[in-house]
């Protein structure tokens, strides 16, 4: 058990049988009235953020929670299969866990946050930025660079983005993996 005085960004809390991520929190004394702890909590599992307050000194239920990084292998029929690069244990992954599998490709590394008491899964994430090649778009024209308009392409992991006119087929490109979107050309050496 934690009390609010030792609350730190990043911590895990256990409320109410949901697993929640401290964002930010800030220590309140006001003039009048006993101390306070306002926070921001962030759902593992859904990834909602809420704003909770404590008062002060109170008990709290602490997670722990290790972070391990795991190589993508290749999908069956039980989920995705990762193995750890320095134990090589290998585990299977449902898809639903992992933020930006759609540009997950075979020998990518992620960061799996694993429920050390029960070694469950809770959630899985990809590097803020991944190199992908574009397998088909429609092609550029010559003096389409001025403009900042986009159009659709589809990348080696099957996943579609949206890029600018200039970008064509086989070309490399850094992708941001929150939120799909494009980032930049990449330069092949």
């Amino acid at each position: 058990m934690a009390t609010t005085a030792d609350f730190r960004n990043g911590m895990c809390l256990d409320i109410d049988g949901q697993y929640y991520f401290i964002v930010e929190f800030l220590h309140v004394k006001p003039g009048k009235g006993p101390a306070f702890v306002r926070s921001k909590l962030k759902n593992v599992s859904t990834g909602r953020v809420i704003d909770k307050t404590w008062n002060s000194g109170v008990k709290v239920e602490e997670v722990r929670i290790e972070r391990r990084p795991y190589q993508y292998l290749y999908k069956d029929e039980m989920g995705l299969n990762f193995m750890h690069p320095e134990t090589f244990e290998q585990i299977s992954i449902p898809e639903a866990v992992i933020d930006g599998v759609q540009f997950l490709k075979e020998g990518d590394t992620v960061e799996a946050m694993v429920h050390a008491a029960s070694e469950t899964v809770l959630t899985c994430e990809l590097p803020a930025h991944v190199t992908l090649r574009v397998t088909y778009t429609e092609p550029g024209l010559k003096g389409d660079t001025a403009t900042n308009t986009l159009k659709p392409a589809t990348v080696e992991t099957g996943a579609e983005v949206r890029v600018p006119l200039f970008i064509n087929e086989g070309e490399l490109i850094t992708i941001d993996t929150r939120d799909g979107s494009y980032v930049g050309r990449v330069k092949e050496a």
